[in-house]
């Protein structure tokens, strides 16, 4: 389990190597609050996060494993560097990353905007190979919470197609991160959500590995040296959430090697037809204005949980 843990922590936010340039192919929705942004040719997963106190990009786009993205874990841990795994990441899981592959991007295959809520559609890509898709789909629903002109909820959709008989096998109890999240470098102070307005704060080295934080309420935050923060609140994690800083500098550059990482777990038993569904938030401002906001949709959703649904084996096996 321990190994687990560590292999889960160190997998997206790793460097891949140099910035992998893409066309950008941008969608964006805006309330003249908070302005976000999904990008088709990066695997339709959200690039731009900012708002009016603070319009500069707050999402780390430096390689296809940054991000904000879902990335997911299922099956046997295989050796596969003579079929070209990168051996960094040997011996791996099935692993689809919306984004992309340790050196490639994925490409929506349906990416649209209406009424507020950006849609996209995607082929993921496996993360320990340099260009292979995975035998899934995702998809995903961004819009603005009602009411809550500052919060972003986010739906997430995984299809697993995989052949029943495949390497990697049948359904395995692995950590899921929910969602994966990677900010510019300048949010380096983190801070757990304790309830009441009252917050607790979280420190680690630059890593990988990541720090571990157990918030109790499933909200945590990473604010920059001004005040202006960024809550996740995400109601069907349970286990410790990762959290740390990349390299020394404090840099707000979102193509920088430096970055932030902030992403919460939970288990799920993925199969190789499972189809698997959870939802979160992203809040934006200052630390009260944050705490407000997860109060109330503590509230509201504070008993969601993540939908997985694993049909019978068509073929008996």
């Amino acid at each position: 389990m321990a190994r687990l843990v560590l292999a889960l922590l160190l997998l997206a936010g790793v460097a891949a190597g140099p910035a992998l340039a893409a066309p950008p192919k941008m969608l964006f929705t805006d309330n003249s609050v908070v302005r976000v942004g999904i990008d088709a040719a990066k695997g339709g997963a959200i690039t731009w996060l900012s708002w009016k106190d603070y319009p500069k990009n707050a999402v780390n786009l430096h390689d296809p494993g940054r991000l904000i993205q879902q990335s997911y874990y299922a099956g046997k841990s295989l050796d596969r560097t003579a079929d070209g795994q990168a051996r960094s990441w040997s011996p791996w899981a099935w692993n689809p990353v919306q984004a992309g592959g340790v050196s490639s991007w994925a490409r929506a295959t349906q990416c649209q905007e209406s009424h507020g809520v950006l849609y996209s559609q995607s082929v993921p890509k496996l993360w320990d190979m340099p260009d292979e898709q995975a035998a899934a789909q995702m998809r995903q629903w961004t819009g603005f919470e009602p009411g809550m002109p500052d919060v972003v909820v986010v739906r997430c959709e995984l299809l697993c197609q995989r052949s029943p008989a495949d390497r990697w096998g049948p359904a395995v109890r692995r950590p899921q991160e929910v969602p994966a999240c990677y900010f510019t470098r300048n949010f380096s102070r983190f801070e757990s959500y304790l309830g009441q307005g009252q917050w607790r704060h979280e420190t680690h080295a630059p890593g990988p590995p990541w720090g571990l934080a157990k918030p109790p309420l499933q909200a945590m935050a990473c604010f920059d040296a001004s005040g202006q923060g960024i809550a996740l609140f995400s109601p069907c994690a349970t286990l410790t959430w990762a959290f740390g800083p990349v390299g020394p500098s404090q840099s707000h550059d979102p193509t920088s090697p430096s970055c932030v990482h902030l992403s919460p777990h939970t288990f799920a038993a993925l199969g190789p037809r499972s189809t698997y569904r959870y939802r979160y938030w992203i809040i934006v401002g200052t630390q009260p204005q944050l705490a407000r906001r997860i109060e109330a949709l503590r509230q509201k959703y504070g008993h969601e949980k993540a939908e997985l649904t694993n049909p019978p084996n068509p073929s008996g096996q």
